[in-house]
């Protein structure tokens, strides 16, 4: 065809130039001739022109079926691939399966990346972490806008910071995967990636709630919340993928019991608990506070430092070892904040009633619940030990935190937590609490960390007029968190200002803030002040299935649980093996990181 096609095109113009010059000699017999033959030769050219582009038309039809074929083919070979049925079946244990798999299953060459589960686990968290840093931006966007109020510019900083704390969390999960295998059957390294996944869907939820405050900042949250519950979502499959894949590990582990669990405290002198265990020169040296301060902070200028921001600022970043703050008696008003790389710090006050940091910022007066706190305690391995952290906003103030932690393995002993509303917000990861004062009205204590107060005085305080007094409000969100508050062997009370009227105002051990709402008092003695309901319902029926509410073996007016609320998530726990399981050796890992830090402490029951 391209040689006729050629022949023709050559000729045409020759054609037209005869035709054109000798169009007044039409009658010439040779030229007629000419003209009939070339016509013959075009009708020839026509027809296998024809014949040809049909022929193409043809092929094309065909080539355009094989292309259309080939992604089809191409999708059906992926999911017959090991790699799908991988990625199908640790999806399937989610909570959101679909988007689990979505988000799978575009990733390029997921195929070849997706070799056993723990690829399946870290391409999702490396998935999650893109979205989160996307998100960052869309924050950090924000944050350029002129009409901002000052509570949404504090909230806004506020979702940054979690979101650095979340992409560390992330990283750190990474790094476990990678040694994963080598430790199977290692309790803490369970412990450890369940302990950041939970922490790391918190922080999603805690960033949408500094935008509940008032109208406009509902209006600013809807720009960010699309994003906010995107990271959580994928924050939730990773963590049920972890779940699932250590789940096996955790119930033999579990069947391996400690042999400290069954150690009983016996009291000592100032009624300080110790375990027997704890030998006679480690108490001495407890209770003789003999630890040696690294810097010391002292109001009147004794010391190194004059306030304890000023020492916390000087202290070493990502301290591997102990930096130990003493803080001279006095009072000390400012906040103070321990970020996340400030590890290792502790504070060592003078004492409960005479070491006291404190400082007035609330919700009433602008800020968000999460940094109205007086301090925040969020670099790992936070210890404090003879201080009281007070928020003295006063009852008016809403939502005002005397101590907010979020540092993961911390521990405090003798220390007092006083405010109203939101007392100690234990946000998130896992926290030991032991001799310690808690006094507060609404939520008092409140976040979604995994922790544990043990031989704790927890007062309830009187509040403004038509309020009501709830000990807890735990913020679980997702089934699989780990997380929790526990109560145990300590004391529910009132103040001394709500005593002579406690009759005018209800007190319940609890209400439920989020879905999975998780709260559990065990071998504790509690007082008249709690309402024989025992515990409040948040709104409607809200959470009243999925919460977990439990109570064990408690003594006190306040104890009598024959008229306790009826929900279905509520139960009176009647088995020890159930209530071994929130424990500070099973629910917050107690036995591996807590010899450390020298406090008295009881693994079991």
């Amino acid at each position: 065809m391209l040689a006729i096609s050629k022949t023709f095109i050559q000729k045409l113009p020759l054609f037209y130039t005869s035709l054109h010059s000798s169009s007044h000699h039409l009658h010439n017999k040779h030229l007629l001739a000419e003209m009939a033959n070339f016509g013959k030769k075009i009708n020839i050219f026509l027809k296998k022109f024809a014949s040809m582009l049909h022929i193409l038309v043809a092929m094309a039809i065909v080539v355009v079926g094989v292309n259309s074929e080939t992604p089809k083919t191409y999708s059906d070979n992926i999911k017959s691939s090991t790699a799908h049925t991988m990625v199908k079946s640790s999806c399937s244990v989610t909570l959101h399966p679909d988007l689990c798999y979505s988000t799978l299953s575009n990733i390029p060459e997921m195929t070849q990346k997706v070799k056993s589960q723990h690829d399946v686990i870290r391409l999702a968290i490396n998935s999650t972490k893109e979205i989160v840093e996307r998100n960052y931006f869309s924050i950090k966007k924000l944050t350029s806008r002129t009409d901002l109020t000052k509570r949404e510019k504090i909230a806004l900083h506020d979702c940054l910071v979690m979101v650095a704390d979340t992409l560390q969390d992330l990283n750190q999960v990474i790094g476990y995967l990678e040694t994963y295998p080598a430790k199977k059957g290692n309790r803490k390294h369970m412990h450890d990636m369940l302990t950041l996944m939970s922490t790391a869907l918190t922080n999603q939820d805690t960033c949408i709630d500094g935008f509940s405050h008032g109208k406009q900042d509902k209006k600013l949250r809807e720009s960010l919340v699309n994003g906010e519950t995107h990271a959580g979502k994928l924050c939730s499959n990773s963590l049920a993928m972890i779940k699932n894949m250590t789940e096996t590990d955790m119930i033999m582990t579990n069947q391996v019991k400690n042999k400290n669990n069954k150690r009983k405290l016996t009291e000592e002198d100032e009624n300080v608990n110790w375990p027997e265990w704890l030998s006679a020169g480690d108490r001495k040296l407890l209770q003789s506070g003999t630890t040696t301060p690294n810097v010391t902070v002292a109001a009147d200028g004794s010391g190194d430092f004059t306030t304890v921001s000023a020492a916390v600022a000087a202290a070493p970043n990502r301290s591997s070892t102990r930096y130990v703050i003493g803080i001279k008696a006095g009072v000390y008003r400012e906040n103070v904040d321990v970020s996340s790389n400030k590890r290792n710090i502790m504070f060592l006050g003078a004492g409960r009633m005479t070491t006291i940091i404190t400082a007035n910022r609330s919700v009433a007066g602008g800020d968000t619940t999460f940094n109205s706190a007086t301090v925040i305690a969020v670099g790992p391995g936070f210890l404090a030990r003879d201080i009281t952290f007070q928020n003295s906003a006063g009852p008016s103030g809403d939502q005002a935190v005397a101590i907010r932690v979020g540092s993961d393995e911390s521990a405090f002993y003798r220390c007092g937590m006083i405010a109203y509303q939101d007392t100690l917000y234990v946000h998130s990861n896992r926290q030991f609490y032991v001799n310690c004062y808690i006094a507060g009205t609404v939520d008092f204590i409140f976040g979604n960390a995994a922790a544990v107060l043990q031989d704790c005085d927890i007062n309830a305080r009187r509040p403004n007029p038509n309020q009501r007094n709830m000990v807890t409000a735990q913020g679980r969100t997702d089934p699989n968190q780990n997380t929790g508050i526990v109560i145990q062997k300590s004391r529910i009370g009132a103040t001394s200002d709500l005593l002579p009227v406690q009759a005018n105002f209800e007190t319940y051990l609890g209400r439920p803030w989020r879905n999975f709402s998780r709260t559990v008092v065990m071998q504790s003695t509690i007082s008249d002040v709690i309402n024989p309901a025992g515990w409040y319902p948040w709104s409607g029926d809200f959470a009243l299935a999925t919460l977990y509410y439990g109570e064990y073996q408690n003594t006190g007016a306040g104890a009598n649980t024959s008229n306790r609320v009826t929900w279905p998530g509520y139960r009176v726990i009647t088995r020890a093996t159930e209530a071994q399981q929130f424990t500070v050796g099973d629910f917050i890992d107690g036995g591996s990181w807590l010899p450390d830090t020298d406090f008295p402490f009881l693994l079991g029951l």
